[in-house]
């Protein structure tokens, strides 16, 4: 290739002071006004102190008691399950797939797939789910993505700190998505959810959004230690990555809405994460979205540039095995061939699964529908479909066990729930 032309390529740094005095520069309106929604939530250091008080179990516990939360007894019998054992370990879970070729073959934890469910939007979900594991010797997933509103699951008996303790108590990671998102009629471009999937621009965020997302961000963050939150937009990641370098503790991951769907738009986004990344080498940008139509080569493209630019530890590729069966894309979608022919040479990447496997779904009197991730809980039981919802997030929870089956049959690792699958 032609070396003189790639020179051209070279970012001046006359071009970086620029950038740096534009930044600032105390007339600079879009940062004075990014700086006045941080400083209205204390200093710094008050938002992440308030933020490690939040979430730590004994406090989530007091205020789940304080409230008299049906939940409180859940979580005593999840923890007693994990500390004596109940669910099936890893090495049991290989054997139960390998039978005794299991105890000949060797696995490299540095591919390790996390296997990851989306929507986890009620509480009880999870201990339907974990009694289901228990008895039929399942994996549980090591990542939860969450869409419910937040407010909503605020006032449901604490279902959000239950979700916080929860999530702690398991050893898995999850995520939370701010209702600031572009569906409560902001975007005049949408005329609802019905209309989410992608018309001029996606979701919006628009005008005063960006820094009411950040607003409703760090009030979470410091009154209920909610770390991960879903990013929609290029606004709100740059505000994201801004937050970060003040020294608030934020992590983020890009949803699919973001529509990176090639190698070029996600250099773009990882540039932005390696201009404002610490002098550690973090980013607030801890989980990378695909759009649905991406394939193995644009990740396998893309794996270079995050390992070039020191972030293979710290940006997780998140990659659709399954989808909702309705509203979302083409029917029947699964991708698990294709995660088992790339889980063995890039690493931390994500299995999302969003849906049943396709014969599954098909099957279902109510299969599973994007659109009531949107709904209200009130409305949602008023019409009786809350056990149709119930049986559409344990179809995810199977084809999730499926795709670790898969990966096993192949040599290949998953992370699940670290505390319970030891």
């Amino acid at each position: 290739m032609n070396d003189n032309l790639r020179t051209q390529l070279t970012i001046a740094r006359d071009r970086l002071d620029e950038i740096n005095a534009l930044l600032l520069d105390p007339q600079c309106q879009a940062i004075n006004d990014f700086l006045a929604v941080v400083e209205k939530h204390g200093s710094v250091e008050e938002i992440n102190r308030k933020a490690e008080e939040a979430r730590q179990i004994p406090n989530l516990m007091a205020r789940l008691r304080a409230i008299k939360s049906p939940y409180l007894d859940d979580l005593k019998w999840l923890t007693e399950q994990c500390d004596r054992g109940a669910f099936i370990t890893i090495a049991d879970f290989q054997r139960s797939v390998l039978g005794d070729r299991a105890d000949t073959m060797s696995f490299d934890e540095g591919w390790a797939v996390i296997l990851e469910i989306s929507a986890f939007q009620y509480f009880p979900w999870l201990i339907v789910q974990a009694r289901q594991a228990i008895e039929k010797g399942e994996v549980m997933p090591g990542r939860f993505i969450r869409v419910r509103r937040m407010k909503e699951q605020a006032e449901d008996n604490g279902d959000i700190l239950a979700v916080a303790a929860a999530m702690q108590i398991i050893g898995a990671s999850y995520v939370e998505t701010l209702d600031t998102k572009g569906t409560d009629g902001s975007n005049v471009h949408l005329g609802g959810p019905e209309t989410i999937t992608g018309y001029f621009g996606g979701i919006g965020q628009p005008n005063e959004y960006a820094l009411k997302w950040l607003d409703e961000y760090l009030y979470y963050y410091t009154t209920h230690g909610s770390k991960q939150v879903l990013n929609v937009k290029p606004g709100t990641v740059l505000v994201g990555y801004s937050l970060q370098k003040l020294g608030v503790d934020n992590e983020y991951k890009t949803a699919v809405y973001m529509g990176n769907d090639n190698p070029y738009a996600a250099l773009w986004t990882l540039i932005g994460a390696k201009l404002f990344s610490r002098d550690d080498g973090t980013s607030p940008l801890i989980g990378f979205n695909w759009s649905n139509s991406t394939n193995n080569e644009t990740m396998e493209i893309t794996a270079q540039v995050r390992k070039a630019l020191g972030f293979e530890d710290v940006v997780r590729f998140e990659h659709h095995i399954t989808e909702t069966w309705k509203h979302i894309v083409r029917q029947p979608y699964l991708r698990r061939d294709e995660l088992v022919e790339i889980a063995d040479h890039v690493a931390n990447i994500a299995a999302k699964h969003e849906g049943g496997d396709p014969e599954v779904e098909q099957t279902r009197e109510y299969p599973s529908d994007i659109l009531d991730y949107f709904r209200e809980k009130s409305e949602i039981e008023e019409s009786g479909h809350m056990p149709f919802l119930q049986r559409n997030y344990l179809d995810k929870h199977e084809a999730l066990n499926r795709t670790a089956r898969a990966l096993t049959e192949r040599g290949l690792t998953f992370v699940a729930a670290r505390h319970l699958h030891r």
